[in-house]
């Protein structure tokens, strides 16, 4: 299938869903409304962010490694469709990406292992310009690092402003650490991420040197300790921040998985300190699956941050504490995975879900296929079911349900889901009067009203629908 024909054969999916779904499925307009803040965490609900107006939303979205610096096999690389995939994304009804950065000049795609293929992407455009004089090792000019290149943010910018006018939140990432960390050393070419880095020695006229001492195949720039590489880094995060500040939807990411703890915080500090003599101030985040656990991550002074299948939250994640948002990712949990009962585990235990999507399969291949089509669907799903409660005063409860999901406002609002089954007991003791009953089918969309209920004691419900599904209970008052 190619970008044509995947781009055909979603919109002819979701079309399908909200013909089916008019109430709780994909969006009905063709634009939304462009997106308001900047987004502060909610001050009722931690586990939220609140928008321009103060409410508390859900993000959600399914995000793609090329959607802001291009990845093909061809030299230069094959420009991504950026409109394209923002209607992709609006047909879902998603409202947040992570738009990708990619430090290195190439990406050997044998580094990804079982979804790994047998090609070399060549990727551009960097921050930097390529001038010279001499040439790198991949045959090009040499990097100077003390030149920016303006296409690059003239790009980063009309992408995430773009995005604003959809409505879409933008999750901008400052550096890129999977590539070194993880992608470096399982590959038949070892060293291919270090030495297509800028910062290589062999790569740039500054003198700028990150590498690894003894050993030619790894660098180390994600660390504090060198003056001049950290200079450099600090002057870019700068650009990053004057190039996007006065858009609304943006939020900042340290780096996708990579970065030692201490350099992390270095990072949110320096970014914070150069937007506190700006106009607006973002929420910054660390990611998880990189040098730092849950618990460090959770004192950092970050706004939010994304665990990992290593803290816990893979197939079942846990209920979230709120110390911090949650902007729980299948990229930190599987790489390239997850499923659709993933998607309302993590929604009803009070985590923002998002979807490392292989969108069109031009950057691993075409062995990408409708297996994914669950996932983003059931994001638009869930962002349309936050935005009719009162989420601000919603939190987990899994002592409400016999299922053990329950997102709730006891006494006023309930959604509960069953992954399996079409019985559950939820424990209506605090709920007063009668609660209108509404059911979701998680797999198409459709809404079901049944007959009200009666609170003041545990009550049994019966799903409509053969598939998982949520039921939302709300009170009368």
């Amino acid at each position: 299938m190619d970008r044509r024909q995947f781009l055909v054969a979603t919109s002819q999916a979701t079309a399908l869903a909200a013909i089916s779904n008019p109430v709780v499925g994909d969006d009905p307009k063709p634009h939304r409304n462009p997106a308001t803040g900047p987004l502060r965490v909610h001050p009722k609900n931690p586990r939220y962010f609140a928008d321009g107006s103060g409410r508390a939303i859900l993000l959600t979205g399914a995000h793609t490694w090329n959607n802001l610096v291009d990845m093909g096999r061809g030299d230069p690389p094959e420009v991504f469709d950026f409109a394209a995939y923002l209607d992709f994304l609006q047909r879902y009804g998603h409202n947040f990406i992570r738009l990708w950065t990619w430090d290195t000049v190439t990406w050997d795609t044998r580094s990804v292992r079982k979804w790994g293929r047998d090609f070399v992407h060549h990727v551009a455009p960097h921050p930097w310009r390529r001038v010279g004089p001499g040439q790198a090792l991949d045959g090009k000019a040499k990097f100077d690092l003390n030149q920016f290149d303006p296409s690059y943010f003239k790009r980063l910018r009309s992408r995430v402003d773009a995005a604003r006018q959809r409505g879409i939140y933008v999750s901008v990432m400052l550096f890129e650490g999977w590539s070194l960390r993880y992608g470096n050393p399982h590959n038949p070419e070892v060293g291919w991420a270090w030495r297509g880095h800028p910062f290589h020695p062999a790569n740039n006229i500054n003198g700028i040197d990150a590498g690894v001492k003894g050993d030619a195949n790894s660098g180390k720039p994600h660390s504090l300790g060198d003056s001049a590489v950290n200079a450099i880094q600090a002057a870019y995060i700068r650009k990053v921040v004057d190039t996007v500040n006065d858009l609304d939807n943006v939020l900042y990411e340290v780096i996708n998985e990579g970065g030692e703890q201490k350099w992390d915080w270095w990072v949110v500090e320096t970014l914070r300190k150069h937007e506190r003599g700006k106009s607006k101030q973002h929420a910054i985040g660390i990611t998880g699956h990189g040098a730092e656990p849950l618990k460090s991550m959770l004192s950092s002074p970050a706004d939010w941050i994304s665990p990992g299948s290593r803290d816990g939250f893979r197939d079942d994640p846990p209920a979230w504490d709120g110390k911090k948002v949650s902007l729980l990712d299948t990229d930190h949990v599987w790489g390239i995975g997850g499923n659709q009962a993933w998607v309302w585990k993590s929604f009803l235990r009070g985590h923002n879900p998002l979807f490392m999507d292989p969108y069109d399969g031009s950057v691993l291949g075409k062995r990408f296929d409708s297996r994914w089509e669950p996932i983003r669907r059931s994001l638009g799903f869930a962002r349309r079911l936050a935005e009719r409660v009162n989420l601000a005063a919603m939190t987990p409860h899994d002592e409400l349900a016999s299922t053990k999901y329950c997102l709730a406002d006891p006494g006023s609002e309930y959604l509960v889901y069953l992954p399996v089954g079409k019985r559950a007991t939820v424990n209506l003791k605090q709920a007063k009067g009668r609660l209108v009953v509404e059911w979701l089918d998680c797999t198409s969309g459709q809404s079901r009203a049944a007959e009200a209920i009666e609170g003041g004691k545990p009550r049994d419900v019966v799903s409509p629908f053969d598939h998982d599904s949520v039921l939302y209970l709300k009170g009368s008052g």
